[in-house]
């Protein structure tokens, strides 16, 4: 798992504590602690899920279905309270890095409430990095992918946000992309995961390259040879 505080990856070793149950069902805190020597911070989640106890240690577990799958129906983060996703890259503009990192911070709350702020995020981005004129966010999505701007796994995977999101069934989330609407199952991350690839796209590489091409230039310049156009 990747350290909410840090954001270094480690081998996730938890410890349960177990609480009250209600009509829900058990709950419990699932604690970490980020071995990062440079962070060493404890990560809280409470979770709702099916627990049993070793008889030889008296610790709890989580009980795995018949795939091997943990029976957790509810996991939510509590300390730290934020984004466990990656930082906005200092390249992409001020207003859609706002909406993102929102996004992010209402996501374990309010996965419509994200959804709507991660749609227009997308919106801005297209409008302003891939020079989509103004519509509805459904066509701007299509323009996109008829401009042949992007490479194949962007295409699958901003496409796939019309098909996740379910829009010919919640007409909204494409007429009015800020509207709070319900979700289908993993679409506020999807959202999200679609903006990072569209940020590393858009923003980080152009960037990276000019500063290649600058670097490369100077060189050339020094040493009197003609430079790249």
């Amino acid at each position: 798992m990747k350290c909410p505080h840090c954001l270094v990856e480690f081998h996730d070793e938890k410890e349960i504590t177990i609480l009250e149950g209600d009509i829900q069902g058990q709950w419990a805190i699932e604690t970490y602690i980020c071995p990062n020597p440079n962070c060493k911070k404890s990560i809280y989640y409470l979770i709702n899920a099916k627990l049993s106890q070793s008889r030889n240690t008296y610790r709890w577990n989580i009980i795995l279905d018949s795939k091997g799958e943990e029976q957790v129906f509810k996991r939510e983060l509590v300390r730290p309270k934020g984004s466990s996703r990656p930082p906005v890259p200092k390249e992409v503009p001020t207003d859609i890095a706002e909406d993102y990192t929102e996004a992010c911070l209402v996501l374990p709350d309010s996965p419509k409430a994200s959804a709507a702020l991660s749609r227009r995020a997308l919106q801005h981005l297209l409008r302003q990095a891939a020079g989509i004129k103004k519509g509805n966010l459904a066509n701007e999505i299509q323009d996109v992918l008829d401009s042949n701007q992007l490479p194949s796994y962007l295409y699958e995977s901003i496409d796939a946000i019309r098909n996740i999101g379910n829009f010919a069934a919640h007409p909204l989330k494409s007429t009015s992309s800020e509207q709070i609407v319900d979700v289908e199952a993993g679409e506020a991350e999807w959202n999200l995961e679609v903006l990072e690839m569209l940020f590393d796209f858009y923003y980080v590489q152009p960037q990276k390259t000019k500063q290649r091409r600058d670097a490369l230039n100077k060189k050339l310049g020094d040493i009197g040879k003609p430079t790249m156009k």
